[in-house]
């Protein structure tokens, strides 16, 4: 009969822990947290942002100097060790996303809606306004 080494018996989760889906942040080239997708319709821009686990309330959206700046905060409650981990990877504390929206956006334009895990932002195409040039006159003098 054959019974695996006490070796091969602790690098099962060794194994189990490298695969894709718990791989950690720090180890792989795309954020694991706010992940974004942008789509353009004729009028509109939708932005949509994964957030899953976050409550409407620890969610902040702040337009300032032509950036939307997208922010979230997530706390566990901290309860004393009593359960053994053998791994912990959720995302406790803040995380953020800016994008370069223009000058000519006001918060009023933005549109919001969290549902599902997925905050979705619905932002007007404005157009830019084409100043004719001013002109500027010299005085004649005498």
């Amino acid at each position: 009969m054959l019974f695996p080494t006490t070796r091969s018996f602790m690098n099962v989760f060794d194994n189990f822990f490298s695969e894709p889906f718990f791989t950690k942040a720090s180890e792989t080239k795309v954020p694991m947290v706010m992940k974004t997708d942008i789509k353009e319709a004729e009028d509109h821009y939708l932005i949509d942002v994964d957030m899953p686990g976050y409550n409407k309330d620890d969610i902040k959206i702040e337009l300032s100097d032509g950036y939307l700046k997208i922010s979230g905060e997530r706390q566990y409650e901290k309860k004393e060790d009593k359960d053994n981990y053998i791994h912990r990877e959720r995302y406790t504390g803040q995380c953020s996303r800016s994008f370069y929206v223009g000058d000519d956006l006001t918060e009023e334009d933005v549109k919001a809606a969290f549902k599902d895990g997925i905050l979705s932002l619905t932002l007007p195409k404005k157009e830019k306004e084409e100043k004719l040039p001013e002109k500027k006159y010299i005085a004649i003098e005498g």
